[in-house]
Protein backbone atom coordinates (compact mmCIF):
# COMPACT_ATOMS: atom_id res chain seq x y z
CA UNK A 1 0.00 0.00 0.00
CA UNK A 2 2.70 2.68 1.29
CA UNK A 3 4.53 1.62 -1.74
CA UNK A 4 2.29 2.02 -4.49
CA UNK A 5 1.04 5.71 -2.56
CA UNK A 6 4.93 6.58 -3.21
CA UNK A 7 4.73 5.30 -6.77
CA UNK A 8 1.61 7.36 -7.63
CA UNK A 9 3.07 10.32 -5.90
CA UNK A 10 6.27 9.62 -7.73
CA UNK A 11 4.05 9.61 -11.29
CA UNK A 12 2.09 12.73 -10.21
CA UNK A 13 5.78 14.80 -9.49
CA UNK A 14 7.30 13.69 -12.56
CA UNK A 15 4.28 14.80 -14.77
CA UNK A 16 4.02 18.09 -12.88
CA UNK A 17 7.78 18.93 -13.83
CA UNK A 18 7.39 17.92 -16.63
CA UNK A 19 4.11 20.44 -17.41
CA UNK A 20 6.41 22.95 -15.76
CA UNK A 21 9.35 22.32 -17.92
CA UNK A 22 6.51 22.67 -21.34
CA UNK A 23 5.07 25.91 -20.38
CA UNK A 24 8.56 27.22 -19.23
CA UNK A 25 9.88 26.53 -22.60
CA UNK A 26 6.41 27.75 -24.50
CA UNK A 27 7.18 30.73 -22.71
CA UNK A 28 10.38 31.46 -24.28
CA UNK A 29 9.67 30.40 -27.71
CA UNK A 30 5.90 31.89 -27.84
CA UNK A 31 6.30 34.95 -25.37
CA UNK A 32 9.48 35.75 -27.62
CA UNK A 33 7.88 38.81 -29.60
CA UNK A 34 11.32 40.01 -30.44
CA UNK A 35 11.76 43.70 -31.49
CA UNK A 36 8.53 45.93 -31.16
CA UNK A 37 8.33 49.67 -32.71
CA UNK A 38 6.63 51.89 -30.00
CA UNK A 39 5.36 55.24 -32.42
CA UNK A 40 4.86 58.09 -29.48
CA UNK A 41 2.68 61.05 -30.44
CA UNK A 42 3.49 60.22 -34.17
CA UNK A 43 6.98 62.07 -33.54
CA UNK A 44 8.95 59.73 -31.62
CA UNK A 45 9.99 55.86 -32.21
CA UNK A 46 11.49 53.89 -29.54
CA UNK A 47 12.46 49.85 -30.36
CA UNK A 48 11.69 47.66 -27.21
CA UNK A 49 12.01 43.98 -26.81
CA UNK A 50 8.79 42.92 -27.26
CA UNK A 51 6.79 40.39 -24.42
CA UNK A 52 7.13 42.92 -21.50
CA UNK A 53 4.03 45.19 -20.03
CA UNK A 54 4.29 49.07 -22.14
CA UNK A 55 4.22 50.69 -19.08
CA UNK A 56 8.07 48.51 -17.79
CA UNK A 57 9.29 48.88 -21.84
CA UNK A 58 9.00 52.54 -21.49
CA UNK A 59 10.62 52.98 -18.22
CA UNK A 60 13.55 50.99 -19.62
CA UNK A 61 13.53 54.03 -22.12
CA UNK A 62 13.70 56.43 -19.59
CA UNK A 63 10.01 57.63 -20.73
CA UNK A 64 8.18 57.29 -17.22
CA UNK A 65 4.55 56.99 -16.62
CA UNK A 66 3.24 57.88 -13.12
CA UNK A 67 1.91 54.38 -11.10
CA UNK A 68 1.36 54.55 -7.01
CA UNK A 69 1.45 50.32 -7.33
CA UNK A 70 3.97 49.56 -9.04
CA UNK A 71 2.29 48.23 -12.30
CA UNK A 72 0.07 45.25 -10.05
CA UNK A 73 -2.84 47.08 -12.03
CA UNK A 74 -4.56 48.52 -8.69
CA UNK A 75 -3.71 52.22 -8.64
CA UNK A 76 -5.82 53.03 -12.08
CA UNK A 77 -2.65 55.54 -12.64
CA UNK A 78 -0.53 54.58 -15.36
CA UNK A 79 -3.31 55.76 -18.06
CA UNK A 80 -2.22 56.06 -21.57
CA UNK A 81 -3.56 56.21 -25.46
CA UNK A 82 -2.89 53.19 -27.53
CA UNK A 83 -4.24 53.77 -31.03
CA UNK A 84 -3.07 50.89 -32.33
CA UNK A 85 -1.69 47.42 -31.49
CA UNK A 86 -3.23 46.94 -27.86
CA UNK A 87 -4.73 43.96 -28.29
CA UNK A 88 -9.03 44.20 -26.53
CA UNK A 89 -9.26 45.46 -23.20
CA UNK A 90 -8.79 43.37 -20.15
CA UNK A 91 -11.16 42.70 -17.29
CA UNK A 92 -8.19 43.82 -14.60
CA UNK A 93 -8.15 47.63 -16.53
CA UNK A 94 -12.23 47.66 -16.70
CA UNK A 95 -12.84 48.46 -13.14
CA UNK A 96 -10.17 51.85 -13.50
CA UNK A 97 -11.70 52.98 -16.64
CA UNK A 98 -14.98 55.12 -17.88
CA UNK A 99 -16.85 54.73 -20.78
CA UNK A 100 -15.52 58.19 -22.07
CA UNK A 101 -12.02 56.88 -21.25
CA UNK A 102 -12.67 53.31 -23.34
CA UNK A 103 -13.74 54.77 -26.49
CA UNK A 104 -10.56 57.01 -26.22
CA UNK A 105 -8.52 54.19 -26.38
CA UNK A 106 -7.32 54.26 -23.29
CA UNK A 107 -6.00 51.91 -21.23
CA UNK A 108 -3.36 51.01 -18.32
CA UNK A 109 -0.10 51.14 -19.53
CA UNK A 110 0.91 47.90 -16.80
CA UNK A 111 -1.63 45.72 -18.36
CA UNK A 112 -0.91 46.59 -21.80
CA UNK A 113 1.60 43.67 -23.23
CA UNK A 114 3.90 44.54 -26.18
CA UNK A 115 3.35 41.64 -28.33
CA UNK A 116 3.45 44.03 -31.57
CA UNK A 117 4.43 47.49 -32.53
CA UNK A 118 2.18 50.19 -30.94
CA UNK A 119 1.33 53.79 -31.65
CA UNK A 120 0.58 55.96 -28.34
CA UNK A 121 0.01 59.30 -27.26
CA UNK A 122 1.67 60.83 -24.21
CA UNK A 123 0.82 63.99 -22.33
CA UNK A 124 4.07 66.69 -22.93
CA UNK A 125 4.30 66.84 -19.38
CA UNK A 126 5.08 63.43 -19.20
CA UNK A 127 7.85 63.53 -21.60
CA UNK A 128 9.28 66.13 -19.45
CA UNK A 129 9.99 64.08 -16.70
CA UNK A 130 13.08 63.42 -15.87
CA UNK A 131 15.22 60.99 -13.66
CA UNK A 132 16.98 62.12 -10.82
CA UNK A 133 20.37 60.54 -9.19
CA UNK A 134 20.06 61.29 -5.55
CA UNK A 135 22.36 60.78 -2.12
CA UNK A 136 20.14 59.74 1.18
CA UNK A 137 21.02 62.70 3.32
CA UNK A 138 19.24 62.00 6.85
CA UNK A 139 16.61 59.80 7.54
CA UNK A 140 14.63 61.11 10.82
CA UNK A 141 12.00 59.21 13.12
CA UNK A 142 8.99 60.86 13.04
CA UNK A 143 6.90 57.94 14.92
CA UNK A 144 7.31 54.52 15.09
CA UNK A 145 5.90 53.37 11.60
CA UNK A 146 6.86 56.80 9.86
CA UNK A 147 10.25 58.41 8.87
CA UNK A 148 10.84 61.48 7.40
CA UNK A 149 14.00 60.51 4.22
CA UNK A 150 15.91 63.63 2.96
CA UNK A 151 17.28 63.74 -0.10
CA UNK A 152 20.23 65.27 -1.78
CA UNK A 153 19.43 65.77 -5.98
CA UNK A 154 23.08 64.94 -7.60
CA UNK A 155 22.09 64.75 -11.37
CA UNK A 156 20.33 66.87 -12.51
CA UNK A 157 21.08 68.72 -9.28
CA UNK A 158 17.78 70.71 -9.23
CA UNK A 159 13.89 70.33 -9.31
CA UNK A 160 11.21 72.57 -10.34
CA UNK A 161 7.73 71.26 -9.10
CA UNK A 162 4.41 72.60 -7.76
CA UNK A 163 3.63 71.88 -3.87
CA UNK A 164 1.28 69.28 -3.66
CA UNK A 165 2.92 66.85 -6.80
CA UNK A 166 4.67 63.83 -6.50
CA UNK A 167 7.64 61.18 -7.60
CA UNK A 168 8.36 58.08 -7.75
CA UNK A 169 11.49 56.55 -5.70
CA UNK A 170 13.11 53.14 -7.33
CA UNK A 171 13.31 50.19 -4.87
CA UNK A 172 16.31 48.65 -6.36
CA UNK A 173 16.56 44.61 -5.67
CA UNK A 174 17.02 43.98 -2.47
CA UNK A 175 17.30 40.41 -0.42
CA UNK A 176 14.99 38.01 -1.93
CA UNK A 177 13.84 40.52 -4.48
CA UNK A 178 15.54 40.37 -7.73
CA UNK A 179 13.30 42.95 -9.59
CA UNK A 180 13.64 46.95 -9.34
CA UNK A 181 9.97 48.43 -8.08
CA UNK A 182 8.93 52.18 -8.58
CA UNK A 183 6.40 53.69 -5.67
CA UNK A 184 5.36 57.05 -5.36
CA UNK A 185 5.59 59.84 -2.55
CA UNK A 186 4.31 63.17 -2.09
CA UNK A 187 6.69 65.46 -1.98
CA UNK A 188 6.87 66.84 1.56
CA UNK A 189 10.06 69.57 1.05
CA UNK A 190 10.31 73.26 0.91
CA UNK A 191 10.48 74.04 -2.54
CA UNK A 192 13.06 76.96 -2.33
CA UNK A 193 14.93 74.29 -1.74
CA UNK A 194 15.25 72.83 -4.96
CA UNK A 195 17.92 70.53 -4.40
CA UNK A 196 16.30 68.81 -1.92
CA UNK A 197 13.43 66.33 -2.05
CA UNK A 198 11.58 65.19 1.52
CA UNK A 199 9.56 62.14 1.55
CA UNK A 200 7.52 60.81 4.56
CA UNK A 201 7.02 56.91 4.29
CA UNK A 202 5.00 54.81 6.04
CA UNK A 203 5.98 51.61 6.58
CA UNK A 204 3.61 49.12 5.11
CA UNK A 205 3.97 45.47 6.80
CA UNK A 206 5.45 43.69 3.85
CA UNK A 207 5.38 46.28 1.16
CA UNK A 208 8.31 46.22 -0.94
CA UNK A 209 9.52 49.73 -0.92
CA UNK A 210 9.66 50.72 2.47
CA UNK A 211 10.48 47.56 3.46
CA UNK A 212 13.70 48.71 1.53
CA UNK A 213 13.83 52.43 2.71
CA UNK A 214 12.90 51.40 5.98
CA UNK A 215 15.44 48.03 6.66
CA UNK A 216 18.22 49.10 3.80
CA UNK A 217 18.31 52.37 2.84
CA UNK A 218 20.85 54.46 4.93
CA UNK A 219 21.90 57.25 5.17
CA UNK A 220 24.66 58.51 2.33
CA UNK A 221 22.76 55.71 0.05
CA UNK A 222 22.65 57.09 -3.99
CA UNK A 223 18.95 56.37 -5.03
CA UNK A 224 16.92 57.04 -8.13
CA UNK A 225 13.72 59.02 -8.33
CA UNK A 226 11.93 60.37 -11.59
CA UNK A 227 8.84 62.85 -11.26
CA UNK A 228 7.54 65.22 -10.83
CA UNK A 229 3.96 64.26 -11.29
CA UNK A 230 0.50 64.99 -10.43
CA UNK A 231 -2.29 67.73 -10.62
CA UNK A 232 -2.82 67.88 -6.49
CA UNK A 233 -1.59 71.73 -5.87
CA UNK A 234 -3.30 74.91 -4.14
CA UNK A 235 -5.49 77.07 -6.17
CA UNK A 236 -4.61 79.92 -7.23
CA UNK A 237 -8.45 81.69 -5.81
CA UNK A 238 -8.63 83.82 -2.32
CA UNK A 239 -10.94 81.38 -1.03
CA UNK A 240 -10.36 79.98 2.53
CA UNK A 241 -8.28 76.65 2.65
CA UNK A 242 -9.38 73.55 4.81
CA UNK A 243 -6.48 71.03 5.12
CA UNK A 244 -7.22 67.46 6.46
CA UNK A 245 -5.02 64.90 6.30
CA UNK A 246 -3.35 62.01 8.60
CA UNK A 247 -0.28 60.26 8.90
CA UNK A 248 2.07 59.99 5.76
CA UNK A 249 -0.63 62.47 4.58
CA UNK A 250 1.34 65.45 6.07
CA UNK A 251 3.74 65.17 2.93
CA UNK A 252 2.23 67.55 0.23
CA UNK A 253 0.05 70.12 2.59
CA UNK A 254 3.86 70.53 4.34
CA UNK A 255 5.12 71.32 0.98
CA UNK A 256 2.05 73.66 0.38
CA UNK A 257 2.68 75.76 3.52
CA UNK A 258 6.47 76.08 2.58
CA UNK A 259 5.16 77.60 -0.50
CA UNK A 260 2.48 79.56 1.62
CA UNK A 261 5.00 81.01 3.52
CA UNK A 262 7.56 81.61 1.28
CA UNK A 263 4.80 83.94 -0.97
CA UNK A 264 3.79 85.51 2.05
CA UNK A 265 0.14 84.19 1.54
CA UNK A 266 -2.60 86.15 3.45
CA UNK A 267 -5.25 83.88 2.49
CA UNK A 268 -7.59 82.00 5.18
CA UNK A 269 -6.43 78.07 6.47
CA UNK A 270 -6.45 75.45 9.04
CA UNK A 271 -5.33 72.37 9.09
CA UNK A 272 -7.07 69.02 10.67
CA UNK A 273 -4.80 66.54 11.12
CA UNK A 274 -5.71 63.33 12.25
CA UNK A 275 -3.66 60.65 14.87
CA UNK A 276 -4.67 57.55 16.59
CA UNK A 277 -3.12 58.30 19.94
CA UNK A 278 -0.76 61.59 20.88
CA UNK A 279 2.33 59.12 20.25
CA UNK A 280 1.69 59.52 16.24
CA UNK A 281 1.35 63.28 16.36
CA UNK A 282 4.82 64.85 14.43
CA UNK A 283 6.40 68.12 13.41
CA UNK A 284 4.03 69.70 15.78
CA UNK A 285 6.89 72.43 16.48
CA UNK A 286 6.99 73.12 12.74
CA UNK A 287 3.32 73.42 12.61
CA UNK A 288 2.82 75.66 15.53
CA UNK A 289 5.55 77.57 13.05
CA UNK A 290 3.87 78.00 10.36
CA UNK A 291 0.60 79.50 12.44
CA UNK A 292 3.04 82.44 13.92
CA UNK A 293 4.56 82.79 10.24
CA UNK A 294 1.03 82.52 8.44
CA UNK A 295 -1.16 85.34 9.82
CA UNK A 296 -4.61 83.26 8.96
CA UNK A 297 -3.63 80.14 9.23
CA UNK A 298 -4.48 77.74 12.15
CA UNK A 299 -3.11 74.14 12.98
CA UNK A 300 -5.70 71.84 14.50
CA UNK A 301 -4.33 68.67 15.77
CA UNK A 302 -6.91 65.67 16.67
CA UNK A 303 -6.28 62.27 18.61
CA UNK A 304 -9.06 60.03 18.01
CA UNK A 305 -7.90 58.01 21.56
CA UNK A 306 -5.80 60.26 24.05
CA UNK A 307 -3.95 58.55 26.65
CA UNK A 308 -4.04 59.50 30.04
CA UNK A 309 -1.30 62.21 29.83
CA UNK A 310 -3.35 65.68 30.09
CA UNK A 311 -4.10 66.04 26.76
CA UNK A 312 -6.60 68.79 26.10
CA UNK A 313 -6.81 68.98 22.27
CA UNK A 314 -9.61 67.75 19.89
CA UNK A 315 -10.39 64.40 20.13
CA UNK A 316 -12.02 61.50 18.00
CA UNK A 317 -12.18 61.26 14.19
CA UNK A 318 -10.76 63.87 12.05
CA UNK A 319 -13.51 64.20 10.32
CA UNK A 320 -15.77 64.61 13.37
CA UNK A 321 -13.65 67.53 14.45
CA UNK A 322 -14.20 69.25 11.26
CA UNK A 323 -17.94 68.82 11.36
CA UNK A 324 -17.83 70.64 15.12
CA UNK A 325 -15.13 72.77 14.33
CA UNK A 326 -15.39 74.25 10.51
CA UNK A 327 -17.62 77.61 10.39
CA UNK A 328 -19.03 78.76 7.24
CA UNK A 329 -17.66 75.44 5.26
CA UNK A 330 -19.47 76.58 1.73
CA UNK A 331 -16.48 79.20 1.52
CA UNK A 332 -13.79 76.90 2.04
CA UNK A 333 -11.96 74.83 -0.96
CA UNK A 334 -10.92 71.64 0.78
CA UNK A 335 -7.26 69.50 0.26
CA UNK A 336 -7.36 66.32 1.69
CA UNK A 337 -4.39 63.35 1.37
CA UNK A 338 -4.29 60.51 3.29
CA UNK A 339 -6.38 56.78 2.99
CA UNK A 340 -8.95 55.75 0.78
CA UNK A 341 -11.36 55.74 3.96
CA UNK A 342 -10.52 58.76 5.00
CA UNK A 343 -10.94 60.45 2.45
CA UNK A 344 -14.04 59.39 1.31
CA UNK A 345 -15.28 60.24 4.82
CA UNK A 346 -13.91 63.77 5.13
CA UNK A 347 -15.95 64.27 1.69
CA UNK A 348 -19.13 63.42 2.81
CA UNK A 349 -19.00 65.33 5.92
CA UNK A 350 -17.48 68.61 3.75
CA UNK A 351 -20.45 68.10 1.11
CA UNK A 352 -22.94 67.56 4.32
CA UNK A 353 -21.24 70.95 5.64
CA UNK A 354 -22.03 72.43 2.25
CA UNK A 355 -18.76 72.22 0.25
CA UNK A 356 -19.27 71.75 -2.98
CA UNK A 357 -17.55 68.92 -4.92
CA UNK A 358 -16.07 70.98 -7.52
CA UNK A 359 -14.11 72.85 -4.11
CA UNK A 360 -12.81 69.83 -2.70
CA UNK A 361 -9.02 68.14 -3.69
CA UNK A 362 -7.60 65.25 -2.68
CA UNK A 363 -4.26 62.91 -3.11
CA UNK A 364 -5.75 59.46 -2.08
CA UNK A 365 -2.72 57.53 -0.61
CA UNK A 366 -3.04 53.83 -2.47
Amino acid sequence: MIVSMLIAVLVVSTIAGALAAVLAVSEYYLANYGPCRVTINEEREVTVQGGKSLLSSLVDEKIFIPSACGGRGTCGLCKVKVLEGAGPLLPTEEPYLDEEERESNVRLSCQVKIRNDLKIELPAELLAVQEYRCRCAKITDLTHDIKLFRFELIEPQTMDYIPGQYVQLLAPAYGKRREEVYRAYSIASDPAENNIIELIIRLVPGGICTTYCFEHLEEGDEVRINGPYGDFRLSETNAPAVFIAGGSGMAPIKSILHHMKNTGSQRRGVYYFGANSTNELFMTDLMRQFESELPSYRYVPVVARPENNGWNGETGLVTEAVQRGLKDAAAYEAYLCGSPGMIDAAVKVLMELGVTEDKIFYDKFA
